[in-house]
């Protein structure tokens, strides 16, 4: 996810792009005025990007490392 392959599918790229900003939106707290689509949370704590405490996403050392490297 961090590294952008010219060679994937533009649905791939597509789909990188938003996991990316999902996890830009869950660092800087946009969450009441953007919310997640579940299906990409839940793919971002499959990737163990995120984590879900008390009901609210929050960023693993993974998703942090992963948000400051694009």
């Amino acid at each position: 996810m961090v590294e952008p392959d010219i060679w994937t599918a533009p649905v791939d790229r597509e789909r990188a792009i938003a996991l990316r900003w999902a996890l830009r939106d869950i660092r800087a707290n946009r969450l009441a005025m953007l919310p997640i689509d579940p299906l990409t949370l839940q793919t971002l704590v499959e990737l163990n990007l995120v984590e879900v405490s008390d009901g609210k996403p929050i960023l693993t050392s993974a998703g942090l490392d992963a948000v400051a490297s694009t």
